[in-house]
């Protein structure tokens, strides 16, 4: 074969991409660019490919020159068309990065942190020679642009300047640089994960947008740091030249799914016992739990999102809260769900700022000394599942970032004279642990999370898991576990064990073998998402209007408190839409209510339930204090009103808390309830025992 690399590269097009390269000319220049995959390049001639990962760019100028070379049986010229390679045998994280690698053709994977807008950067100059008027090209290829040191290629002129740069003769091509972070789940424990800019051009700019996880394959490059009071440094920074970009991570609805898996995912659909193969399919190392797993499983496929012609929005994501005693493995349950999950992003308690969770506006030399906006979890996990672990952890003002983002699932950034409202389309998976450490049984729940009522109301369904001693129970977990941990020794000493088997390891990895693999799951959750709108029979909305009316007609007695709310009604819709998907039927029937209202009876029962009456109180969660606890309170007022009137304006507490118990109230409440009051301002104590209004 001949050495000249245009020919080589020629002759390997022609072979072996003549269709791609027709589908090319007849969509130029719409399209623009031809991928070729480097395990196609290995096999045409091993050492040409390995050239290329060491010499790339004269390697690429070949490939750019032998596209214009190439006879087409149309009449195009490939001029601005780019040969993109795919596909490199080795993937770098940005840690990994040394000095050997610099100018070699190599894949960088991680995160898509911050993204510039799309802006024209100059390739060739335009000059013109202000004494002559010859006007001259001056390709720009470095990081600087080139203006010094110039001389009119006029040969009668020959002179340094001056030159006036033509700006309509100059050429230019989009760019746009992105900032890609190694990938949270890559990290070594305590690690920083590592940034590197990457610049793209031409029709790689704009398609890559905050949040996305990304292999880019290009040319690793580096400039001299300098300033202007040290001058030029001996240290160098990296950057990335991108010349194609492979998206690593899809959404759910982006997944591609062959043939062979769709026949595969409707005949799993058509299982009766799909939603406990789901279940089973969830964290299977976790013993039990199964309605928290069934509603997890309809949290990963959930409702759809509905748009009115009006231009209200209707979100389809379902919002999950766990909340119970340590060690009952809540973070295990989130860890799992974002690696299901395409796009989940785990972030945990005291670390996470509001800024780190939702997006802010930040000055930063990416965008050349602009304001550029960076996301924070929220936006990066849009269109997957956000897992927050230790929510009660977090500061009040951060944990206020979060309403917007649950509701109107937008996010609203007004920093710098940067205004922008990013997408956070994603489920919303959160765990806590109650105030004291351990949930006390002897009181009601909800005060005891720490959380405010206007954030505990925005979830569809709030999990209340406490660690009770049962022998049988506590037996199975302990089977269960040790099982997990006999399994993983196994896999770890087949490597080195001669007498351990690999169907041993077979047979002890059954206990935690989940029912569906994880990756077919992932396929049939997009499936469901991308295919699936289901609507609501009339069985279901009947079933749905009976319980929610038949509700609410216990709040029309005055003396009752109000059991629920609309948000719980269109929880109910989004938990009934997503049951029907988990078995890809496109209608809600009345067995998809049944189930879907006896999940939220078991949640509304242990976090909504007034325990002094036994009443369903929708403002224990909305509003943090039960209907019995407000009358009361008003009760108090009242007393110490009229106690007042009789002690000349003061009102003993004694005869206060004397005059209470007469009315049937427990003396103890009652001075809980003063104890509020008086913590709150609205009684104030004049002296000791001696109370007044204010």
């Amino acid at each position: 074969m001949t050495a000249d690399p245009v020919v080589k590269w020629e002759e390997f097009l022609r072979s072996r991409y003549w269709d791609d390269l027709l589908e090319l000319a007849d969509s130029y220049p719409d399209e623009r660019s031809l991928m070729v995959k480097f395990p196609d390049l290995d096999r045409y001639d091993p050492e040409f490919a390995e050239e290329l990962l060491e010499s790339p760019e004269p390697n690429l100028e070949a490939a750019q020159k032998a596209l214009l070379e190439i006879d087409l049986p149309m009449d195009v010229y490939l001029d601005k068309a780019h040969v993109r390679i795919t596909e490199l045998p080795r993937h770098y994280k940005t840690c990994d990065l040394r000095s050997d690698h610099i100018g070699k053709l190599i894949a960088i994977e991680g995160l898509v942190r911050t993204a510039t807008e799309v802006r024209p950067k100059i390739v060739s100059a335009a000059f013109q020679c202000q004494r002559c008027g010859y006007t001259f090209f001056k390709e720009q290829t470095g990081t600087k642009f080139e203006d010094q040191s110039l001389k009119c290629q006029n040969q009668a002129c020959d002179r340094g300047g001056p030159f006036k740069l033509l700006l309509h003769q100059s050429k230019f091509v989009d760019a746009q640089k992105i900032r890609v972070q190694e990938s949270p789940e890559d990290l070594r424990g305590g690690a920083q994960p590592q940034t590197i800019d990457v610049e793209l051009e031409d029709d790689l700019a704009g398609k890559i947008f905050p949040g996305d996880r990304v292999v880019v394959n290009g040319v690793l490059k580096s400039y001299q740091r300098s300033t202007p009071q040290a001058g030029k440094s001996t240290y160098f920074d990296l950057f990335h030249k991108g010349l194609s970009v492979e998206m690593e991570d899809q959404e759910f609805e982006e997944i591609e799914i062959a043939p062979e898996d769709e026949r595969l995912i409707l005949e799993m659909s058509r299982d009766p016992e799909i939603y406990e193969q789901v279940k089973k399919s969830i964290a299977p190392s976790i013993f039990g739990y199964d309605d928290v797993k069934e509603a997890l499983g309809l949290q990963l496929v959930s409702g759809f999102e509905k748009k009115l012609p009006d231009g209200a929005r209707i979100r389809g994501d379902i919002h999950i809260l766990l909340v119970g005693d340590p060690g009952i493995a809540k973070s295990q349950l989130l860890r799992y769900m974002t690696k299901i999950s395409p796009r989940g992003i785990y972030t945990s308690g005291k670390s996470t700022t509001s800024a780190g969770l939702t997006a802010t506006a930040v000055k930063d030399e990416l965008g050349d000394g602009r304001w550029t906006i960076e996301a924070g979890a929220l936006v990066l996990a849009d269109k997957g599942i956000a897992a927050v672990d230790e929510l009660d952890k977090m500061d009040n003002e951060d944990k206020s970032a979060l309403h917007e983002a649950m509701e109107q699932q937008t996010i609203s950034v007004a920093k710098a004279g940067v205004m922008a409202t990013l997408k956070s389309r994603c489920s919303l998976l959160a765990a806590a642990n109650p105030k004291l450490g351990r949930f006390d049984k002897y009181e009601p729940i909800a005060p005891q999370i720490n959380l405010t009522p206007a954030l505990m109301s925005r979830f569809d369904l709030i999990f209340v898991l406490t660690d009770d001693p049962d022998t049988k129970r506590d037996s199975q977990i302990a089977e269960h576990i040790l099982k997990s941990n006999f399994a993983g020794e196994l896999a770890t000493q087949i490597a080195w064990n001669p007498q351990i088997s690999q169907e041993d390891v077979d047979n002890a990895m059954t206990v935690i073998k989940p029912a569906i693999d994880p990756e077919l799951l992932r396929k049939y959750v997009a499936y469901a998402r991308k295919s699936i709108f289901p609507t609501l029979t009339d069985e279901a909305k009947e079933y749905f209007m009976k319980y929610y009316v038949g509700l609410r007609t216990q709040g029309q007695d005055s003396n009752k408190p109000v059991p629920v709310t609309a948000r719980q009604l269109e929880g109910l819709i989004r938990l009934g839409e997503a049951s029907a998907r988990l078995r890809l039927s496109d209608k809600v029937t009345l067995v998809d209510a049944q189930r879907v209202v006896k999940i939220l009876e078991a949640c509304l029962r242990k976090v909504g339930v007034d325990p002094e009456t036994g009443f369903l109180d929708a403002d224990i969660i909305a509003s943090g204090t039960s209907k019995s606890t407000r009358d009361r309170t008003k009760s108090i007022k009242e007393i110490v009103k009229e106690v007042s009137r009789e002690h000349q304006g003061l009102a003993p507490l004694d005869a206060v808390l004397n005059m209470a118990e007469e009315a049937g109230m427990n003396r103890a409440k009652a001075e809980e309830i003063i104890e509020r009051l008086r913590r709150d301002g609205e009684l104030i104590e004049q002296r000791t025992g001696m109370l007044r209004l204010p």
